[in-house]
């Protein structure tokens, strides 16, 4: 039996106010984090693509969250947390957490738990996401926000994969919109659930993630509703030019669109 694939993440340092004792209590310390997490397949990511591995990123957000949910008494806890959080990638199988004090004592003090999935609470509620369907400027809302860019109005060259060379006009939207907006734009799933747990918005760039989309074209509202769906999204906008009725939206996303508040002056 192969040995399973492992990340880690070693000599993580953060200073926090953790501990029982009264004398820890305001006094930030240093607390050391090691992370090792057990895949549950081997990686298909020898394609060298961020979306097809476990995001190092994953590690250090968890415990990141960790720390901003609550005032831990307890190292052990704050392990329980981490693992918790980890763990609920669905790509996570297993977990090693060593948590360590710094500043306590003559050495490190600290703990050292094994989690498996499916055995501790890991289910997270998905963060709020609103993905905007950009046609006309619009004022962008607050939160998380995923902008699709509008096709462009150029002729497309003719001949080859139609559908492919549609997508990547439109990334060369995203990138044009992006510049315009000030946004960063994104083209993995890696990329985008990082901007979506951080709060901010981004531009999509569409052709990595949906050239094996099932349809027969390219068209930026399929794309909305199939990304709102991909992500679960509960809302859906549409930046339009004055007072332009709502298109005609595929039936499984009707009811979450709405219209796009104008730019702000």
């Amino acid at each position: 039996m192969e040995t399973p694939d492992r990340i880690h993440l070693r000599d993580h340092v953060v200073a926090a106010d953790i501990g029982a004792f009264q004398s820890e209590r305001g006094n930030p310390q240093r607390l050391r984090f090691n992370l090792t997490v057990e895949l549950h397949d081997q990686p298909t990511g020898r394609d060298d693509q961020v979306d097809s591995v476990l995001s190092y990123d994953v590690l250090t957000r968890a415990v990141s969250v960790a720390l901003a949910d609550q005032r831990y008494n307890l190292v052990e806890t704050l392990a329980e947390k981490i693992a918790s959080e980890v763990l609920a990638h669905p790509a996570a199988a297993r977990i090693e957490v060593c948590v360590e004090k710094l500043d306590r004592g003559p050495g490190a003090l600290g703990i050292t738990i094994s989690r498996n999935a499916g055995l501790v609470a890991a289910e997270k509620p998905k963060p709020p996401v609103t993905v905007l369907l950009w046609t006309a400027p619009a004022a962008i809302p607050g939160g998380a926000v995923v902008i699709v860019p509008d096709a462009p109005r150029l002729p497309l060259p003719e001949g080859g994969d139609s559908r492919r060379i549609a997508l990547l006009a439109l990334d060369q939207a995203a990138w044009a919109l992006a510049g315009k907006l000030g946004l960063e734009v994104v083209e993995s799933r890696t990329e985008m659930d990082d901007a979506i747990i951080s709060g901010r918005p981004v531009v999509w760039a569409p052709t990595r993630l949906a050239v094996d989309m099932d349809g027969t074209d390219a068209d930026p509202l399929v794309l909305t509703g199939w990304l709102a769906e991909r992500l679960g999204a509960g809302n859906i906008e549409i930046a339009l030019p004055d007072d332009a009725p709502l298109p005609d939206a595929p039936q499984d996303c009707r009811a979450r669109i709405s219209r796009a508040a104008g730019p702000e002056s």
